[in-house]
């Protein structure tokens, strides 16, 4: 890499000072209200986005993600509201569930099952052309929900909090599907959720038109909650320094192995210059776009996880690492068993 940990030691803390007070306050908050933290390993605490790193889909109930999470001895998570509305009794989100358990039934029967893509926004299938009918439907069922959320029992967001932290599982970061496509009011009911599960962050995609992030920015601000935008290849400095500047709130969601495949050099450059602006990276380990760009476990690739990580505790960035698992599942192994193995890697990394 171009950059040592040694040279990391004498990287100073950039940026807007009160935003990175506020996230190494968040940081502080959390740890306090769980004691000590599980998947936390010199002053780091490490996390994993779910559900979806599970393969589960994202319509799982609160109660059985987190004995998952607990099983995995997983300390600090990104969640996809889903789970959140499902505890709320969103009848849209139950009957995703109930759909997803059937389909894992009749796959089990032996019968065609869905892709992980499908399984990961909670079955529904993608890249064929809808029909005037589904569009109907689909717009029918959208104002349902917008309807639901206007009444929705929000109080009851503390209480999942609660049954998350009594179990040391801190909810770091709210991933909002669909953000760009919801009303100002569902804006305010999502910012008012992070809020209240104790989320340093709203994260979702880098939307197609870039007039959203300011309009999403707006309300960040308004909330003090970060919008960290996650990118895939379309995400590149330039473009999220000018997202920066929009709203005092707007951040980015750095997945470090994105970037390494993408750019073909490493991210620790860009996450030293914009700490302050970066709740939580993606931790995954990509070979460079030169060499395949395929996913690889952890310390089989290019991308330099030890040296992010190392990073993170040397400087005491406010950071949050969230690991995505993606890459193939071996032959004899489970997805559970490779997580878990991150987390060694991660372990390793941290308190070597």
């Amino acid at each position: 890499m171009s950059i040592t940990r040694r040279e990391f030691g004498r990287v100073a803390l950039v940026g807007v000072p009160s935003l990175g007070a506020a996230l190494r306050g968040s940081i502080g908050t959390a740890s306090a209200q769980v004691g000590a933290p599980m998947s936390q390993w010199g002053g780091v605490q490490v996390g994993l986005n779910v559900p979806y790193s599970l393969g589960l889909g994202n319509n799982l109930a609160a109660e059985e993600l987190l004995t998952h999470l607990v099983d995995l001895r997983i300390g600090s998570v990104e969640l996809r509201a889903q789970p959140v509305e499902h505890f709320l009794g969103s009848p849209t989100v139950r009957a995703a569930a109930e759909a997803a358990r059937a389909r894992e039934a009749a796959r089990a029967a032996g019968q065609p099952a869905p892709t992980p893509q499908q399984m990961a926004q909670g079955g529904r299938g993608g890249g064929r052309a809808q029909t005037p009918e589904q569009v109907a439907a689909a717009q029918a069922q959208k104002a349902e929900v917008r309807a639901w959320r206007a009444s929705a029992p929000t109080a009851r967001v503390k209480a999942f909090r609660q049954l998350y932290e009594k179990a040391g599982v801190v909810i770091d970061v709210l991933k909002v599907d669909d953000l760009y496509t919801v009303s100002d009011e569902e804006l305010d009911y999502f910012f008012q959720m992070a809020r209240d599960l104790g989320a340093r962050a709203i994260s979702s995609e880098l939307p197609q038109q870039r007039s959203d992030t300011k309009r999403i920015g707006a309300f960040a601000d308004k909330h003090k909650v970060f919008a960290a935008y996650h990118h895939h290849a379309q995400g590149t400095a330039a473009l999220y320094e000018e997202i920066f500047t929009e709203a005092k709130y707007n951040g980015a969601n750095i997945d470090i192995g994105h970037w390494t495949a993408t750019h073909n050099e490493s991210p620790l450059p860009f996450l030293a210059k914009h700490a302050d602006r970066i709740p939580h990276i993606h931790v995954k380990d990509r070979r460079f776009g030169t060499n395949g760009g395929e996913n690889r476990p952890f310390g089989e690739g290019d991308t330099p996880v030890r040296q992010t990580l190392q990073a993170i505790r040397d400087n005491k960035w406010a950071i949050r690492p969230i690991i995505e698992f993606e890459y193939r599942v071996p032959e004899g192994s489970t997805r559970a068993a490779e997580i878990k193995k991150a987390l060694a890697y991660c372990q390793a990394s941290l308190q070597g």
